[in-house]
């Protein structure tokens, strides 16, 4: 008999979970309520909050939106955003993560005591986290997203090196001894291990989970940076691993021979999707028999 486990530590984050919790309770007193973004990188969640009355929009429609009342997401916004809502009047709900929020008001306090300095972040160019960082220095912070990118930094002048919060620790060490080892001597380097340990714990979780089982289904949004990292371990520990957004993209023929199935999946996941998952195998292998 097929045997199905959903990954106990697969789900949404703290932050997103606090996100989304406040999004249901502003909807929930009937208000207009708009979400700057996807309120997470998940299409079917996104979905089923707009289903509830949830508006998303962009920054372009936020200049026009006047007398509102708008949710920030977990990823957080640059102070711009801020400064935007209060002459519109706007009421900001506020959900960036705590972890986020503090990695902002770390790097404004970087930039406004070494403004001349290298603030280097670590992360995805153009990501909502990244570009509420760059916020905090007026746009000056440089973002490298590879090992490789590192290389371009003036190893001559003064670098602080930040991170996005969900990128992977390992290749974060690697860009940290490279830049030891190339900095001048006249030169500052200093390092700020800022990746969020509730997605970084998730690694070796998730490459424990992977092996257990003859097919292992991650499920998360294809916007999902956490998710790309977490479904490469995924893969490189169990070829057999599929990347889907939903159970419609299960394939039957993906059962063949197999007598376990894992399902697990990014801190931008919900849980009842993939109990969704869980259910569409169980039918299908019922179908089968």
């Amino acid at each position: 008999m097929l045997k199905i486990e959903i990954d106990d530590g697969s789900g949404f984050c703290f932050g997103v979970t606090t996100a989304i919790k406040k999004a249901e309770e502003e909807l929930a007193k009937g208000s207009k309520l708009y979400c700057l973004g996807d309120i997470v990188h998940n299409g079917m969640e996104c979905e089923r909050l707009k289903q509830m009355g949830l508006v998303t929009i962009n920054h372009d429609e936020l200049a026009k939106l006047h007398d509102a009342k708008v949710l920030l997401r977990a990823h957080g916004e640059p102070p711009a955003t801020y400064e935007l809502a209060k002459n519109n009047n706007i009421e900001i709900i506020d959900a960036t993560c705590p972890v986020v929020l503090q990695l902002q008001r770390r790097i404004l306090k970087q930039y406004e005591t070494c403004p001349d300095a290298q603030i280097v972040i670590f992360g995805k160019p153009g990501h909502a986290e990244v570009l509420g960082l760059v916020g905090q220095t007026k746009g000056s912070a440089i973002v490298i997203a590879h090992f490789e990118d590192v290389m371009s930094l003036d190893f001559s002048r003064d670098i602080y090196l930040y991170s996005q919060t969900t990128k992977s620790l390992d290749e974060f060490h690697r860009i940290i001894d490279y830049i030891q080892s190339h900095i001048s001597p006249s030169a500052t380097f200093k390092s700020f291990d800022t990746i969020c340990r509730q997605v970084a714990n998730r690694m070796p979780n998730v490459s424990c989970f992977a092996a257990k089982h003859n097919l292992v289904l991650f499920v998360c949004g294809h916007k999902s940076s956490n998710g790309r990292v977490l479904f490469d371990e995924c893969r490189r520990v169990n070829p057999n691993s599929r990347l889907i957004e939903g159970p419609d993209e299960i394939d039957k023929s993906w059962l063949e021979g197999v007598e376990t199935v894992g399902i697990c999946g990014a801190t931008s996941t919900p849980k009842w999707l993939m109990e969704q998952c869980r259910d569409r195998i169980m039918q299908t292998s019922v179908k089968k028999e």
